[in-house]
């Protein structure tokens, strides 16, 4: 019964993530994503180019995602077996569909925020300890990538604590493996970001001051 709900978690995690937010609340606001700015359809360019309001709905939506994909399992009305494990399953599928989603012709966003959202399903201190990461580099940057790759590195330093601090360390080797994996995979999806800022060209947040 397991390797079936895993799929079944895997493949509704992918087609939750699949859902394109930045680029439906872009067009609602009259604007082509992929064709401004970054050319992505992620929160961040969506804040850049339309406004915060749809900058920060859409990074919510994305960051519903990636709870729904770890958790929804969890209803009983779904029958499934409750194990929360399964969420292991949901969070890099959801993490892929936002990437290359099957309904927006696989070209998608960086998947920072919809990870952030499943994390908080099955990796909530880990989460925590990210965003802290997140926010520091931040604002002390004003450079979002660099924000997003160290919430990135943060996650499995994390669950590598986490992994030796406790007497029955079983099913956290798979959550530092999962740490790893999106670290990793943060890192690859800003390596054009990485170059940018080795050419000093990367684009960053100017806090704008008033007249």
């Amino acid at each position: 019964m397991m390797p079936l709900e895993s799929i079944a978690v895997g493949l509704i995690g992918y087609l939750l993530g699949s859902i394109p937010f930045g680029v439906i609340v872009a067009k609602r606001a009259g604007v082509d994503i992929y064709s401004v700015g970054s050319g992505n359809p992620g929160a961040t360019n969506v804040l850049r180019e339309i406004g915060k309001p749809a900058g920060y709905l859409v990074f919510f939506l994305d960051f519903l995602k990636g709870i729904l994909a770890t958790t929804w399992f969890l209803v009983p009305i779904f029958s499934f077996s409750g194990d929360a494990t399964l969420g292991l399953w949901g969070l890099p599928a959801a993490v892929l569909g936002h990437t290359y989603p099957l309904f927006a012709q696989f070209r998608g966003g960086k998947g920072v925020a919809t990870a952030m959202g499943g994390l908080l399903g099955v990796m909530p201190g880990c989460l925590l300890i990210g965003l802290v990461s997140w926010g520091v580099i931040f604002f002390s940057t004003r450079y979002v990538a660099i924000a997003s790759i160290g919430f990135g590195l943060s996650l499995p330093v994390c669950a590598f604590v986490s992994y030796w601090s406790i007497e029955d360390p079983a099913g956290e080797g798979a959550k530092l493996f999962l740490a790893l994996v999106v670290m990793a995979w943060i890192i690859w999806r800003h390596r054009s970001n990485l170059v940018r800022l080795r050419e000093g060209t990367e684009n960053r947040f100017e806090r704008k001051t008033k007249k």
